[in-house]
This record gives C-alpha cells, sequence and structure tokens, in this order.
C-alpha cells in the first residue's frame, strides 16, 4: 500500500470521527419509559376519571425526555386498592421488565394517601435494579394549581436516567425525589406534602438534570428476599395506636379475629399501655408476632423498651410501613428472631 493511499486512509478516517463527533446528543432517541396508571388525584377530573393515554397527553414535552407508553391496571383511589391488587401490580412490573430488557423505567401513578405504602411494598418485591418510580397530585385535573402533569414529567425524567438503577422505588412529588423506605405524606393539602423526615430526600428534579444527592440504604428490589410471584395471599397485619389509657382489648380483637401480625404505633421510643403490655403477652401466647414502631413521626424504636410486652421493634419504620414489612416478613417465617433480623436489614 503506498504512501498516498495511506494518507488518504487517514483522511478519511479523520472526516468520520469528526462526523461521528458532530451528531448531536439529542439524535439519539431518548429512553423508553411506561407509565402503569392505577387512578388517584392525579387523575380524578369532576366529570370523569383520566385514562393513562389522557395523562401522557397532558404533557406535550414529555417527548423529550422519554418515549413514553402506557397502560391502564386500575382508576381508583388508592385507598379503595386491596392487597390483592397490589401483589398483581408487583407482578405485573416484574413482568414487564422481564419482558422487555430496553425499558428503561416504569412509572406508577397513583393516589397520594396511602402513595408511601405502595412505593414501600414495590421497593421490597419488585426484583429488579431498573427504577419503578411512583407519581401522584395533590390537586385534581381542572384545579387552577393541578400538579399532576409536572409531578408526571418529573417522573418520567428520573426514570429515564441511568443514576436511577439500583436506588429501589423512589417517590417524586413538587420536583423533590425521595426513597421509598424514607417517605411519608406530612400533610393533608399543601403541594410539597412529602418528606422524608430522617435522611431528606435522594435528588431533585432540575431544570436540566436530576441532581443526585444520596443512595438509598439497606436492601431492596433485586437484593429482597421476598419472593411474590405464587403468593394468593398476604397475611393479616393490623395497626393498632398506643394513647392515654388505651386497653388491651383491640389486640386481643385482632388476634382473635385472625390476624398473624400487629403492629403497636406506640408512645415516644416504643412504650406502652400495661394493659396492652398484657395483651401483646396474650397476642404471642397465641403466635402472633407484635413489633412496636413510634407514633411520633420521627426516631427509632429499640428493643428492651419497659411495658412492651414481648415484642419485637421496628427501627425508625413507620407504623404502616412496619405493617407492610411485617407482612411480607410473615410469608418468610414466623419466627421472632428471624423476624427482628428482617427488620434490622430493610
Amino acid at each position: 500500500m503506498t504512501r498516498q493511499v495511506i494518507g488518504r486512509i487517514e483522511q478519511l478516517a479523520a472526516v468520520l470521527l469528526l462526523l461521528a463527533l458532530a451528531i448531536p446528543a439529542a439524535a439519539q432517541p431518548p429512553p423508553r419509559v411506561h407509565l402503569v396508571a392505577t387512578g388517584g388525584t392525579i387523575a380524578d377530573r369532576p366529570d370523569r376519571r383520566l385514562s393513562d393515554r389522557d395523562l401522557l397527553g397532558s404533557v406535550p414535552e414529555l417527548g423529550r425526555h422519554a418515549r413514553a407508553t402506557s397502560e391502564q391496571f386500575t382508576n381508583v383511589p388508592s385507598g379503595t386498592l386491596t392487597l390483592d391488587q397490589w401483589l398483581a401490580l408487583s407482578r405485573r412490573l416484574n413482568n414487564l421488565f422481564a419482558r422487555d430488557r430496553g425499558l428503561a423505567g416504569i412509572v406508577v401513578s397513583t393516589g397520594t394517601d396511602t402513595l408511601e405504602e405502595l412505593a414501600y411494598f414495590l421497593h421490597l418485591t419488585v426484583h429488579e435494579a431498573r427504577p419503578v418510580v411512583l407519581v401522584g397530585a395533590m390537586r385534581s385535573p381542572g384545579d387552577r394549581d393541578y400538579d399532576g402533569a409536572a409531578n408526571l414529567l418529573a417522573g418520567f425524567r428520573v426514570a429515564a436516567d441511568p443514576a436511577a438503577r439500583g436506588r429501589g422505588a423512589l417517590v417524586v412529588l413538587d420536583a423533590v425525589v425521595h426513597g421509598a423506605r424514607d417517605v411519608t405524606k406530612t400533610d393533608a393539602r399543601r403541594l410539597d406534602a412529602f418528606r422524608s423526615p430522617a435522611r431528606g430526600p435522594v435528588a431533585r428534579v432540575l431544570e436540566d438534570r436530576v441532581g443526585w444527592l444520596r443512595s438509598p440504604g439497606l436492601l431492596h428490589t433485586s437484593r429482597s428476599e421476598f419472593d411474590i410471584a405464587a403468593l394468593e395471599a398476604l397475611p393479616r397485619v393490623d395497626v393498632i395506636l398506643t394513647y392515654q389509657g388505651a386497653p388491651g382489648d383491640l389486640v386481643r380483637a385482632a388476634v382473635n379475629l385472625g390476624a398473624r401480625g400487629v403492629v403497636v404505633a406506640a408512645l415516644g421510643a416504643g412504650a406502652t399501655t400495661p394493659t396492652q403490655a398484657k395483651a401483646i403477652e396474650y397476642a404471642r401466647g397465641q403466635g402472633v408476632v407484635v413489633v412496636r414502631s413510634t407514633r411520633t413521626g420521627a426516631g427509632s424504636v429499640r428493643s428492651g423498651t419497659r411495658n412492651a410486652g414481648p415484642s419485637l421493634a421496628a427501627g425508625d419504620l413507620t407504623p404502616v410501613k412496619a405493617r407492610v414489612l411485617l407482612m411480607l416478613a410473615l410469608t418468610v417465617s414466623d419466627d421472632p428472631v428471624a423476624i427482628q433480623r428482617i427488620f434490622e436489614r430493610y
């Protein structure tokens, strides 16, 4: 090969390299993200409920960030979702990920009233590193300050971000990204109703990017031991509040009506009334697992609390999330030692 031919080949290679560098990143197709709509205020217009396609149509700029597909799973208020529907939804998300390796992530639209519980359930049962992002709205479609479209766009942006992988289920409202384990609804009406009191948010959705702050800790999603694929139903677990003079008969009633577990939303760092402590002893005698959490909204419950009876400790999980974890733990074991270990790892 002559020196002249070699020189032309080198020139051609240089031109091709310049052309490749000149192709803007925007020319690459955006990631593919799938919406699974379940209902909630985000879809609750006064005259009708918005469908999954309606929700996508409310965000005309969505195509800049993701190639969106969608499906309607249910279209109901979140408080009416049953535990059987939770199981079906988790199975559906697992199946979507398993059959479509090119899917970047999934957005689930739902109601905010029980969003934190559903998010934690999916955090523990969707066995996938790709993100599941839950969004909702504090205002209904048609309201002047409807926030659903903005939350949906932010959710799609988070689900499309490669940096969201491995962080478990995420909750996105008011341009703030929360980890499913830590987030809780702290206000009945404000647009910024969701907080992560103990650890703060994991990211913020900025104008030009998602600004990640931290990674959620403990086990979740792809490292979770909970397998609901063949589970017919979740065990009954009730939440009972401790208050001044609270009797123990509500704990006994839950046990007698078939509860396999009871979460006590206890005082302070886990204290109960003396009659509740005796009822907890009764529950344990019947083979029912009792877990103490705190009703304060923050802080941690540890083992060894006085006036607590033979119960386990929820750590810093809120009562409703302790219920979610206890339901799943009981599908693995009914041994209190093993269940306490689960609460320490998740």
